[in-house]
């Protein structure tokens, strides 16, 4: 790793690497917590819906009053102070910025912010995963059609898991198996904003305290989130989902190649070379000793027998045929570590994982009886959760990509577990962000090319 050394010589060489953050949430405060720490960084900008907000997470980071004195983007860029505001299309704008980090969580806005932010010469570096698993490919290859890099975020699970798959295979290993751990039960599918607490052992009240949104942490109790994790490492390493989607098998770390190995060696898993997430509980609520509740893990296959004795020898958390080896992080810091992605794109112009393929979706699956004219409320809701999907099972099905599942109504009537299709919503086919969907599906699904648009039309288009 050379990465530090390489920001210490671009700040006396050319100055630091401007970001614009979008998004100051959970993660945009802990990247701010972080890039204060770091030569060679200048946060130009942040913009929040509420800038009140931005202000205050920068308070928690510990900024000086001094440095959020910049009067406008511009200035920002000049002073080599911060500006703060509530206009994402002016900051994205600005000449000088480097790179645009999209942590608004909001699926639409970081389809949106991604485009506006290529087409100004600008990197990516995408949190909303839930942006990526809609239209990831798309972007990525328009990033780099314009020069640019678009990138996931190194912290969140997604590009660590990408990191160890390639890790994996440029060791000349067979990835079987990669995803991570989370804490899940059947019964989870069904939670809701009211219920969710209980599922993490924490109060109403000390929830309310820490400011803790009820949606967002119903999401990864769900299934949801754990479900688009998996489809964008899906999309970046060419890994496949499971015919059925993710298991959630109960594992603990010293179990992970037993477990997470095809069925036909005598794991959980439909086949080799697919993501899959392990629970902390097995199934009757008790909680694993050392589970992965908050990490990472890759399981490798011996491709021969001198591997295979090395595995037995030298106790690579072997299974019991020693043909199976897994390689396992702990835990993740989240945007603590984003500073990875920032000084990677910035110096090596390269991404910390980006998609290159469509082969993962996730669809909106009903959480409980749904009748004709409800509006659904998106993820971590109480009408849908996430569940992944083969894309070429959910183009086939029609089904509705979770992330277009907020502020719809519902046509007709879905029972508890159904999957929900576009043919169920009023649905605005000339919104942008429907017709990028549109374009990347035509250009990146299985059978590119035989929609009702053909792949040189849309290029031509696009």
């Amino acid at each position: 790793m050379n990465l530090h050394h390489m920001l210490r010589a671009r700040a006396e060489r050319d100055g630091p690497v401007r970001i614009a953050l979008l998004g100051a949430g959970r993660f945009g405060t802990m990247y701010l917590a972080q890039a204060r720490q770091t030569p060679g960084i200048h946060v130009a900008g942040i913009v929040d819906l509420d800038a009140g907000r931005a202000r205050a997470a920068c308070r928690r980071a510990e900024w000086p009053e001094e440095q959020l004195g910049a009067t406008s983007p511009a200035d920002a860029m000049t002073t080599g102070r911060t500006w703060i505001g509530e206009d994402a299309a002016a900051l994205i704008a600005t000449e000088g910025v480097e790179i645009v980090v999209e942590a608004t969580g909001d699926p639409l806005a970081g389809i949106s912010h991604a485009q506006l932010a290529i087409a100004h010469g600008h990197h990516v570096i995408m949190v909303t995963v839930e942006a990526d698993v809609l239209v990831g490919p798309l972007l990525a290859r328009e990033a780099e059609r314009a020069g640019l890099v678009y990138s996931l975020a190194y912290g969140d699970q997604p590009a660590l898991i990408v990191e160890q798959v390639d890790w994996a295979r440029t060791c000349g290993f067979k990835v079987v198996s990669a995803g991570k751990g989370t804490r899940y039960l059947p019964s989870f599918h069904a939670s809701t904003p009211e219920t969710v607490w209980e599922h993490y052992d924490i109060t109403p009240e000390l929830a309310a305290r820490g400011g803790m949104n009820p949606k967002i942490y119903n999401s990864f109790i769900d299934g949801t989130k754990s479900s688009i994790e998996m489809s964008a490492v899906c999309n970046a390493t060419g890994l496949r989902a499971q015919p059925d989607g993710l298991a959630f098998p109960p594992a603990a770390c010293e179990q992970l190649a037993e477990i997470c190995k095809p069925r036909s060696a005598g794991g959980t898993l439909a086949d080799e070379g697919v993501t899959e997430v392990v629970s902390s509980l097995r199934r009757d609520g008790s909680p694993i000793t050392n589970n992965l509740r908050m990490g990472t893990y890759v399981v490798v296959e011996a491709g021969s027998e001198y591997v295979r004795n090395c595995i037995e020898e030298r106790n690579f958390l072997p299974d019991s045929s020693f043909r199976y080896s897994a390689l396992y992080r702990p835990t993740h810091l989240i945007g603590f570590e984003l500073g990875i992605s920032i000084a990677s794109v910035a110096l090596r112009r390269e991404p910390t994982g980006a998609p290159r393929q469509f082969v993962a979706d996730v669809v909106a699956i009903a959480k409980r009886d749904l009748a004709p004219g409800e509006v659904l409320d998106g993820e971590g809701g109480y009408c849908v959760w996430g569940k992944q999907m083969p894309a070429d099972r959910s183009l086939a099905l029609g089904a509705l990509p979770l992330g277009f599942a907020g502020n719809l109504e519902l046509k007709t009537a879905k029972m508890a577990g159904e999957p929900l299709t576009w043919q169920d919503v009023e649905i605005d086919e000339q919104a942008s962000s429907v017709r990028t969907r549109r374009t990347m599906e035509e250009l990146f699904s299985p059978q590119a090319g035989v929609g009702p648009l053909g792949r040189t039309e849309i290029r031509r288009r696009f």
